[in-house]
């Protein structure tokens, strides 16, 4: 059992859990998931770290209610246990790899949408770590709907931007909004974009910055379901290769991804019919195994 160090309602549906988890923490890097389960009978839910300590060994995870799982998951208190909580999972975020003195010479924007601003805040939280500066733009729909902007000042400072849809809170206008403003009429150049969020977010971020040639990397974990690449769930197009979000990512290079064709089959994921038919349709490409078994 994984117990529940601390439960918060931290914004509008959006619950925030330090979940005592030591093996996960002392071997999680930014940009990795979890896959949570409450009970014996409980769905599996993949949810991106937002944060962990590995000192304390725990977790810090993230969840909008979106569904009767996550209703049920939400009404879990400081004291209660998880059954399962699984990872890291998936691919950390590929600055962790890079060469430190070569990454200190790249100036990133992150561009965070929603609960997207949960796993961008581990990855700006790293760089700062290693004294890497860079700017974060956050979204939301409304004020209500801004998360972890407190804890993403302490790291960022004047470098974050904080916009929402309906102007309720510091400037009206989209994510894309702000990266416009800031290349065209502020002089910024970046060498790279990270943009996390719901997929049309991200889409439009990409075309955006394919237009102003930021290579962009994208995080898909909106569209896991299973998490370990058996249910189809997260399989989509990137350039010319088949990938599952789960097994091969979940961050790929933006520019390449089908978004269209991601949010179609989502849509039709969601009834058992049109499971049926996406499985008849990709045969033995409609899921990803445990990523090394040839999609057997």
């Amino acid at each position: 059992m994984y117990k529940i160090l601390k439960a918060e309602n931290i914004a509008d549906k959006i619950y925030l859990m330090d979940v005592e988890a030591p093996r996960v923490a002392s071997h999680c890097e930014p940009g990795q998931f979890v896959i949570v389960k409450m009970d014996e009978k409980g769905e599996r839910i993949p949810l991106t770290i937002c944060d962990y300590d590995r000192e304390k060994g725990t977790i810090t995870i993230v969840f909008q209610t979106v569904g009767a799982s996550t209703e049920k998951m939400a009404k879990l208190k400081a004291g209660d246990s998880f059954q399962d909580f699984v990872g890291p999972l998936g691919r950390p975020s590929e600055m962790v790899e890079e060469d430190l003195e070569e990454l200190k010479k790249k100036k990133i924007v992150f561009v965070a949408g929603g609960v997207g601003t949960a796993p961008v805040f581990p990855q700006v939280k790293w760089l700062y770590a290693h004294g890497i500066e860079c700017d974060v733009i956050v979204g939301a729909k409304n004020k209500d709907l801004i998360i972890l902007e407190d804890e993403l000042r302490a790291i960022a400072g004047d470098n974050l931007y904080i916009t929402t849809d309906d102007g309720s809170y510091v400037r009206k206008g989209m994510g894309t909004d702000v990266l416009k403003d800031l290349v065209n009429n502020q002089g910024k150049k970046y060498d790279r974009c990270i943009a996390i969020g719901p997929l049309i977010m991200m889409k439009f971020v990409c075309l955006l910055t394919k237009e102003l040639g930021i290579p962009t990397i994208v995080s898909m974990n909106p569209i896991m379901v299973d998490g370990t690449g058996m249910c189809g769930a997260c399989r989509l197009q990137v350039g010319d290769e088949i990938k599952f979000a789960c097994v091969d990512g979940p961050e790929f290079d933006g520019h390449l991804v089908d978004f269209d064709q991601a949010m179609k089959r989502q849509q039709t994921y969601k009834t058992e019919e049109g499971r049926a038919m996406l499985k008849l349709q990709e045969g033995d490409t409609h899921h990803g195994g445990c990523g090394n078994c040839g999609n057997d």
